[in-house]
């Protein structure tokens, strides 16, 4: 049992013509995804899959959708118990824990805002967020160090983070998850109560880097789920009672494309291991040992996984595989098709969007290519002035999006920075930033970000956060964050710095500003290759020119590796 013909015109299709023409979806006059999905599913099919959980230490879980709905109603009474109601603001940082879905839907129902947060976040990182979306109560995995920056970070900010919940343990000044979970009264209220939110209600917020401030917060509203049935129905081809695994930290949007929403809608169960630390072969055991039917994962896991040789892994359960986050590079894919027999189809997307073009299953896949745009998009390439390019001309990806029909699964802007919102939604575009072009076939191939933003090992990571970590640090007086080819992670993050007086170059120096990174932000952000130089290039106007150093690092010989650390 699925749900697809509940809310698509059309389920089948024999062309991506036929697809790109037909494809269309019923929008319910209020959705919720907790109780039009999770619960109509507990009622019609109580005992259909929903959640496969495992973790290193051996634990096994699986939960149906009667098990869903019984958790995320606790969840949903207890949270309401403490306070929380509809338009709350309420931050999730629960690594790969099963109960991050039940918080989800809980929130959901409740009609609060649900912000997945990373577990790597430093007390900055978290400060920055509570006073920017005002976020009323964290619910955070039992982690000390986690928790330490978190009530620091409550301390710094006063009395807009009112609620602490911890899963997994107990802390003082925290309320316990479980018990509140076993103690709470259910929450009985539908999407038909007064309380319930409308459709243009704001049901998740994701905090996404970008070049020129800090992480900006992306909205969705309770329609965004829907439109995720392309994700997860026609990029995905996730299978009825098949298992599904995305491999995605909940902390990221991708959690939301590829563990949650689409999948269930489709009628597809979703696999999550809980790891401390990813490697390739115990996620190959693991997906083979509970019989994954779909797969999706950056380039930079795949790079990975075929160095393990696939032919010794029994894989007979595995019937789909898609990638995305950065262009796949050709010999990856062909020795991929070589080991498994299954091609992997590219797609493309953003924290802002579902999937916007993909390598839909009609299509022969050219790899490196992000396929053909999505059904739901009316997508073009424009260039400065706003008009489309000719096929085969670089671009930017834009999307027709006015104020009178917006595309279903696009974000509703950016929250409370109108002045942001309207510098990529305007003139009846929004324009994502993105650049690529379009060959003869209709194929679209990424070329960069138009805001420097780097993609290393699936991480979006802002200059302007490694750069503002870097300027902390009395060594340094001036820095230029960029992104250098790296063939395991797609990029990583190079430094050029400018040295204070008193300070001369050196790999201890290098090593310290490491460090310094990664112990006052996420250290996934951390500059793995440092460059020390006299000056920093620069326009008349006196801003850095990142293209000038990306230029440089590309020629032959490359960039200044010094301490690259790529062992670590």
């Amino acid at each position: 049992m699925n749900l697809l013909d509940r809310f698509l015109v059309k389920t089948a299709f024999t062309s991506y013509e036929d697809f790109r023409d037909h494809f269309a979806l019923r929008v319910p006059e209020r959705f919720n995804f907790a109780f039009d999905v999770v619960d109509v599913y507990a009622r019609e099919a109580p005992e259909k899959r929903a959640l496969v959980w495992c973790n290193d230490a051996g634990e096994d879980r699986t939960f149906t959708f009667a098990d869903m709905k019984a958790a995320s109603d606790r969840a949903a009474g207890f949270f309401k118990a403490l306070g929380i109601g509809k338009g709350d603001r309420v931050m999730l940082v629960l690594k790969g824990r099963y109960e991050f879905w039940f918080c989800m839907l809980a929130l959901h129902k409740l009609g609060a805002a649900a912000i997945p947060a990373t577990h790597m976040m430093k007390t900055h990182d978290i400060v920055y967020r509570i006073e920017r979306a005002t976020i009323r109560m964290v619910v955070a995995a039992n982690d000390a160090e986690l928790a330490g920056y978190i009530d620091a970070a409550q301390a710094e900010t006063g009395s807009i983070l009112t609620t602490k919940v911890l899963v997994g343990g107990a802390r003082p000044g925290w309320h316990d998850f479980d018990r509140g979970l076993a103690e709470a009264t259910p929450f009985a209220g539908d999407r038909d109560s007064a309380e319930a939110p409308a459709n243009d209600d704001t049901m998740l917020l994701y905090f996404t880097s970008g070049t020129t401030g800090m992480p900006k917060m992306v909205r969705h509203d309770f329609l965004y789920p829907l439109a995720h049935i392309l994700t997860a129905g026609y990029w995905q081809c996730v299978q009825d009672d098949g298992l599904h695994y995305t491999v995605a930290d909940t902390g990221w949007a991708k959690a939301v494309w590829g563990k949650l929403y689409g999948q269930w809608l489709a009628g597809s169960a979703v696999f999550v291991h809980d790891y401390e630390r990813f490697t390739a072969a115990t996620v190959l055991a693991q997906a083979t040992r509970h019989g994954v039917t779909t797969f999706c994962a950056p380039p930079t896991v795949y790079r990975f996984l075929i160095k393990e040789d696939l032919r010794h892994y029994d894989l007979s359960s595995l019937k789909y595989c898609v990638t995305a986050g950065e262009p796949l590079n050709p010999e990856v894919y062909e020795k991929f098709l070589e080991q498994t027999g299954m091609r992997l189809m590219e797609g493309y997307g953003q924290t802002e969007l579902v999937i916007s073009a993909a390598t839909w299953p009609w299509l022969e896949p050219k790899p490196g290519s992000m396929g053909k745009p999505s059904p739901t998009y009316e997508m073009l390439l424009i260039d400065a002035d706003g008009r489309p390019v000719e096929r085969g001309q670089e671009g930017e990806i834009a999307i027709r999006a006015d104020d009178t029909r917006l595309p279903l699964g696009i974000f509703s802007g950016y929250l409370d920075d109108d002045e942001l919102t309207a510098s990529v939604w305007h003139d009846g575009f929004y324009r994502t930033g993105d650049m690529a072009w379009q060959d003869e076939d209709g194929y679209l191939w990424f070329i960069g970000r138009a805001d420097d933003v780097i993609k290393s090992s699936g991480y979006r990571i802002g200059p302007f956060e490694v750069e503002s970590a870097l300027i902390q640090h009395p060594a340094v007086i001036e820095c230029a964050v960029t992104g250098v080819p790296d063939p395991n992670r797609g990029q990583v993050v190079k430094a050029t710095v400018v040295l204070a007086k008193g300070y001369a170059p050196s790999d201890e120096l290098k090593a310290t500003l490491q460090q310094h990174v990664k112990d006052v932000t996420a250290p996934y952000k951390y500059p793995r290759l440092i460059e020390f130089v006299e000056q920093l290039p620069k326009t008349i106007s006196g801003k850095i020119r990142r293209t000038e150093i990306r230029a440089r690092d590309s020629r032959p010989g490359g960039p200044s590796r010094g301490r690259d650390d790529a062992g670590r």
